[in-house]
């Protein structure tokens, strides 16, 4: 009996292991593909950083690299798809069970209703967060409109991928951006578009009963990577490829600022904690041709 009891323990550990090995340092094949060159961006280091291969549905969907201190992700990593850009509806919104100290699931399910304190509430950010945040709104860095399956646009409904932002900017000129960069990538990325999207920080914290909770961005900003793509666009749209970027501050009335990669990554290099090695995409998303060129 002794002996079989070893054997269930082992394979209960085992089990709890393949479960739990989708939050780790090091990401998984199966969800390197969301990631250009399978590569994350390089040169974030801290503790409380972890990877998430946010599941849905039975199916990986994209990248989150969560900050379980702040309670917010620093970016999300997906592949574009080329859609019309219709939202999703009346999808609940959803908690990440990775994050869990107990969980039977690796995929993110929706909160349940009347909770008190959940066994995942200091790892992550929870719909009561945002209750009494009137100064700001949910915003997704992986956003539905850049998604053509259901499924995919509804696997952005969970709140690792949700960071506050103020509703003018979220409403105004982020969501025109993105509004930008989906018709570009559906017009003239003929390949596979990589898109990392992400955040800066300076301390000012969401509170609850006297708590600090959930880290506000400082600057929201994106970077897409489509290195097949149509050399006969108008010269305006064509020298924004194979990558660009923009950033914007999280505060009313600000524009967005549209940038090669490389700025952005000087950019946040200052204004973030980032260090010198920092890289969104590796070569800068630059073909090796250009580069020796």
């Amino acid at each position: 009996m002794a002996f079989w009891a070893q054997i269930a323990f082992l394979l209960v550990n085992i089990m709890t292991s393949a479960v739990r090995g989708r939050v780790e340092k090091v990401l998984s094949p199966e969800c390197r593909e969301f990631l250009y060159m399978g590569t994350p961006p390089t040169g974030l280091q801290h503790h409380s950083l972890q990877f998430i291969c946010q599941r849905y549905n039975k199916k990986p969907r994209y990248v989150t690299l969560y900050n379980t201190m702040d309670h917010i992700p620093v970016y999300s990593a997906y592949i574009f798809k080329r859609t019309d850009g219709e939202r999703c509806v009346d999808v609940p919104w959803m908690y990440e069970p990775q994050l869990s100290t107990s969980s039977d699931t690796d995929e993110m399910q929706p909160f349940p209703h009347g909770y008190i304190h959940m066994n995942f509430e200091d790892a992550q950010a929870v719909l009561d967060d945002y209750t009494n945040a009137i100064l700001y709104e949910r915003g997704t860095l992986n956003p539905d409109e850049h998604h053509d399956e259901l499924d995919d646009k509804a696997s952005t409904y969970t709140l690792t991928n949700v960071v506050p932002v103020v509703p003018e900017f979220n409403n105004g000129v982020w969501n025109k951006q993105e509004h930008i960069i989906r018709k570009r990538l559906n017009n003239y990325c003929r390949g596979t578009a990589y898109i990392v999207t992400g955040i800066t920080t300076s301390g000012k914290m969401i509170r609850r009963h006297n708590i600090n909770r959930i880290a506000v961005p400082t600057y929201l900003w994106s970077a897409y990577c489509c290195e097949d793509y149509d050399h006969n666009a108008p010269y305006d749209e064509r020298y924004k490829f194979p990558s660009f970027a923009y950033y914007g501050l999280n505060e009313k009335n600000n524009e967005m600022v549209e940038i090669p990669v490389q700025k952005l990554k000087e950019f946040l290099r200052k204004t973030t904690y980032v260090d010198q090695s920092f890289q969104i995409f590796v070569g800068d998303c630059i073909p090796a041709l250009s580069q020796t060129e």
